[in-house]
């Protein structure tokens, strides 16, 4: 598992290659509305490709390898079992049953159709939730976390490069 400092620092080696942001999860399912509240947040302040998928991810795989991706970023929340805010990086492989997406149709399955179709290197940024029940509001811990990530990106990515 990575400290949020390590995730910074691998973030900070996708800077110069062709990314896709892709931000997964259900806004009225509490914390499980990070990875779309990032890209949110992120559209037309970055220059890499950004997708709110929200729950149907198998529906933009079309559009992601027409883009020719070197590097696929995959947002979520995740419960890898940590405390709620708790940032880690993840490579499809590190996924298993322990680690457990919110989502029905597992985000890896998404990532390895796409990576079969392209060359792109997979990563999933998950973000531990506290909350996903339906109606239920971002637990503070998450937003602070889904912000920061949001700087990070927008720092990394900036317009113009």
């Amino acid at each position: 598992m990575s400290t949020a400092d390590e995730v910074l620092e691998k973030l900070r080696e996708l800077r110069g290659y062709r990314t896709i942001i892709v931000g997964i999860g259900n806004t009225l399912k509490g914390d499980d509305g990070a990875g779309p509240l990032v890209c949110q947040q992120l559209y037309g302040k970055v220059c890499a490709g950004v997708m709110d998928v929200g729950t149907v991810p198998e529906n933009y795989i079309r559009p992601i390898v027409k883009s020719t991706p070197e590097n696929l970023l995959v947002i979520d929340a995740i419960d890898f079992g940590a405390s709620a805010g708790t940032i880690c990086m993840f490579k499809p492989e590190q996924l298993n049953s322990a680690i457990i997406s919110t989502h029905t149709l597992s985000p890896r399955v998404f990532v390895n159709v796409v990576c079969e179709e392209t060359e792109a290197d997979p990563y999933f940024v998950g973000i531990q939730p506290a909350q996903t029940q339906l109606g239920q509001s971002m637990s503070p811990n998450v937003r602070q976390t889904v912000q920061w990530l949001v700087d990070v990106l927008i720092e990394i990515f900036p317009l113009g490069d």
